[in-house]
């Protein structure tokens, strides 16, 4: 997967979680959980977008580790709606799974650009 598809997947991530947002009952933790996962769902498109702007692959694998990091809690949020019943499980099952795999795959760039970034050879003197 290239990072143009990567970017394509990260934002329908993103989209999706918002629309499990807006979808949400209204009440005290409905409100709360949602507000969570919509940071954090938002924010795994946008530090990805970022990490393809990057200007090192140091700079890439910092912005990449972020989007793993929220797409991580992206996860822990949905794992919260489901086992508070606030939303059914088998309504988040595809979502909690695309999170996963975008842990994985972020996870996977970041120690690959890590690696990259050891084995280039300082500059000759």
């Amino acid at each position: 997967m290239d990072g143009h598809e990567l970017k394509k997947r990260a934002k329908a991530f993103v989209l999706r979680a918002i629309r499990v947002v807006v979808a949400l009952p209204r009440s005290p933790v409905g409100d709360v959980l949602g507000k969570q996962l919509l940071r954090s769902g938002t924010s795994v498109g946008a530090n990805y977008r970022e990490a393809c702007r990057a200007r090192s692959k140091a700079e890439f694998a910092a912005k990449a580790a972020i989007s793993a990091q929220e797409a991580d809690e992206s996860l822990y949020w949905l794992e919260l709606l489901a086992d508070s019943g606030i939303v059914r499980r088998p309504l988040l099952a595809d979502l909690q799974k695309e999170a996963n795999e975008l842990v994985a795959i972020f996870t996977s760039s970041v120690k690959t650009a890590r690696q990259n970034n050891k084995d280039r050879k300082p500059p000759s003197e």
